[in-house]
Order: structure tokens, then sequence, then C-alpha cells
């Protein structure tokens, strides 16, 4: 599992709840991959994810829409999570041969937006899912 961590300036800890609904993620996307290998539709992974997320306990939603807001208004036209657990954590499921730096950007973006702290990039599509998950800390 790789870490990618901007460079700001007096980042606290991620409080513990937090880095328990994030191990059981990354347990999630290990045991989906275990069963499911790769090849199949990120749609497919991203229900089976959540079906394991809800197993282990955890409050875990698919394609939620976020709202943004600008200069004070609410644009209902904001993004989609592919996932979102607990209302802390958001997990973007990926299927491809190749993560490209547009996403991580992306990502990083949401977290502001949201003003969650932690988030996972998970792609599906490899042989070894550990180097499919890519945790992400504002």
């Amino acid at each position: 599992m790789k870490e990618i961590i901007p460079e700001y300036k007096n980042i606290q800890p991620i409080p513990d709840k937090v880095e328990e609904i994030g191990r059981k993620i990354v347990d999630s996307a290990y045991r989906v991959h275990k069963k499911s290998g790769t090849g199949l539709l990120e749609k497919i992974y991203e229900s089976c994810l959540v079906y394991e997320l809800k197993k282990r306990g955890l409050d875990a939603q698919r394609q939620i829409s976020i709202p943004i807001q600008y200069d004070g208004l609410k644009f209902d036209e904001g993004f989609v999570a592919d996932v979102i657990v607990e209302n802390k954590v958001i997990v973007e499921v990926k299927a491809v041969d190749k993560i490209i730096s547009v996403w991580k950007a992306q990502i990083l973006s949401h977290l502001k937006l949201t003003r969650m702290r932690l988030r996972f990039l998970i792609n599906f599509n490899t042989i070894n899912i550990g180097k499919g998950i890519n945790r992400l800390v504002l």
C-alpha cells in the first residue's frame, strides 16, 4: 500500500477511529480481491467492497453526490464519490491498467471539498492488491 501525503504545514494525526475504518477498508479490499481476482468491472468491485464493509459493521454507501460550495453558494454539480464509509473516509474504486496522476490530484481536491482527511484510491486490476491500494491523507 502506497501512502501519498501532500506537503501541508501542521498536519495533525488521523484520529484512531478513522485509522480503524481505514484498516477495515484495506482488509475488505484484500478480501474482495482474493475472492474475485482481476478483470471485473469497477461497479462489481465497488458492490463487493461495500458488502464487505457492511459485514464489518461499517456504514458504507455507494455513488454519493457531493455538492460543492463556492463563494458562499452551494452547487449540486460537485462530484460523485464511489464509496463513503462512516461519513469519514472516501474510497475511489478503479479497475484499470495504470493509475494516472490526475486522479490523485482529483482525490486531494475531493478531500479539501469534503473536509475529510482520509481517502483511498484502490485499483483492483492488479495481481498484488497491496500495490493497488493508495492511501491519501490531507
